[in-house]
């Protein structure tokens, strides 16, 4: 069987048996962070939502963890003196990607949650054995389309990304560790978003092509995302709107149904809302500390 493109497991502490014997324990400390988002993607016995919301969990830990190392005088030293590096520069555009890319999956889930609430309150007000919600329905999934088009192209910005071989010639060990821990950072948060935006689109299979372009970051380093077979709450949400527009006229048990799953989409989105407002403050946090350090 084909080695799966994030096999980053082995790929990661490959790279973590090459570190110094004494390297800083805080950059250890996120090297197990990272290692342990990473043997997330490996884990399908879970559902679409409990997963990503591990994987989120996940990618806050390790986030958490960057923000401080930042803050470390060798992180610090090491920006000043390569402040006119190009992986300095990539450094700070790969930061403004990451704030972009987790501005859209924000948007993404409010525009969702307020499509949902609008048509939960539009079933609430009609009562009765049997409902014509053709129009809000087609309404609702018209909203759908939007959002997943939105994310599509948000993808696909991402692409033509252009890898940084500084790391290739440089003889500091100490360096290149944190170096390439650094850059792991926006490997690992925009793997983690790309496998959010395709939950949040209604797509739970692992689309391993749309993940080789990641690959090209660092040479050694490839990220993919499988969130297993079952469906996610919003492709729930998509089938069942689908079965009332056939349908023309809903029961109630349909509707009830529907509801239903309106219900835990909604519940699902509350929780990722959550999960999005941590990362975007610390990943705030962490360009306004590259920022102010190579401003010194």
């Amino acid at each position: 069987m084909a080695a799966s493109p994030l096999n980053s497991k082995s790929n990661f502490h490959a790279r973590s048996n090459s570190l110094p014997s004494t390297p800083h324990p805080l950059i250890l400390k996120c090297y197990e962070h990272l290692d342990s988002l990473m043997a997330s993607n490996e884990t399908t016995s879970s559902s679409p939502s409990s997963l990503l919301s591990h994987k989120i969990g996940g990618l806050q830990d390790f986030i958490d963890c960057v923000e401080n190392l930042v803050q470390l005088p060798l992180t610090q030293d090491t920006l000043l003196h390569d402040r006119q590096e190009n992986w300095v520069d990539e450094l700070l555009d790969g930061s403004l990607r990451l704030l972009d890319v987790c501005n859209a999956s924000k948007d993404a889930l409010l525009h969702t949650k307020e499509c949902t609430r609008e048509l939960q309150s539009i079933i609430r007000r009609r009562r009765g054995g049997e409902m014509e919600l053709t129009t809000e329905v087609k309404k609702f999934l018209t909203s759908r389309k939007i959002v997943r088009k939105a994310i599509s192209k948000t993808l696909a910005n991402l692409k033509g990304r252009k890898n940084c071989n500084i790391l290739s010639t440089n003889k500091d060990h100490k360096k290149v560790a944190l170096i390439s821990l650094l850059q792991d950072v926006e490997v690992a948060t925009l793997s983690t978003f790309q496998t959010l935006l395709q939950f949040i689109s209604g797509s739970t299979q692992s689309k391993s092509n749309s993940w080789l372009y990641f690959s090209k970051l660092i040479q050694t380093k490839r990220v993919a995302c499988s969130l297993g077979e079952d469906e996610s709450e919003f492709s729930q949400v998509d089938v069942a709107l689908q079965s009332l527009v056939f349908a023309k006229t809903s029961k109630f048990e349909d509707v009830n149904k529907l509801q239903k799953h309106l219900e835990k989409m909604e519940s699902c989105i509350q929780d990722l809302e959550q999960g999005l407002d941590f990362l975007f403050r610390r990943l705030i946090k962490i360009r306004v500390s590259l920022l102010n350090i190579l401003n010194h």
